[in-house]
């Protein structure tokens, strides 16, 4: 993902848990439990209009959402994070986007897509 700062965007993802591997003047590498991230520098990067991000699995959802709730981002603005919550899509997801803007989802399927047969592209965005 697109990175403004390697440092600064090492030092986020510390406090998330991530641990560095590799660390060199433009590209970062950090790992976590089995979750490896890759950031590239871009320091022309407008983290407003960035549209990067990705999308992981963990086995508790909930779990992960108390963890980020306890470094008390904010729920608007960048970075932001938004606990998590029952979608109509069948999962349990949590969104937080980073420094760079970058949007990190995380969920877990929590049964049927309660009856509907598309999801809106923008209420995914939201």
């Amino acid at each position: 993902m697109p990175a403004r700062h390697i440092a600064k965007t090492e030092g986020f993802y510390s406090t998330l848990g991530f641990k560095t591997v590799y660390r060199g003047d433009d590209y970062l590498l950090m790992m976590r439990d089995e979750v490896e991230v890759h950031f590239f520098r871009h320091a022309e990067l407008d983290p407003f209009t960035n549209y990067c991000g990705a999308y992981l699995r963990p086995s508790n959802v909930d779990a992960l959402s108390r963890e980020i709730a306890a470094l008390n981002l904010p729920a608007k603005g960048i970075p932001r994070f938004e606990p998590a919550a029952d979608k109509r899509w069948g999962m349990r997801e949590l969104a937080l986007v980073d420094i760079n803007g970058n949007l990190i989802r995380a969920g877990q399927e929590i049964g049927p897509r309660y009856g509907v047969d598309h999801v809106d592209a923008q209420e995914l965005r939201d």
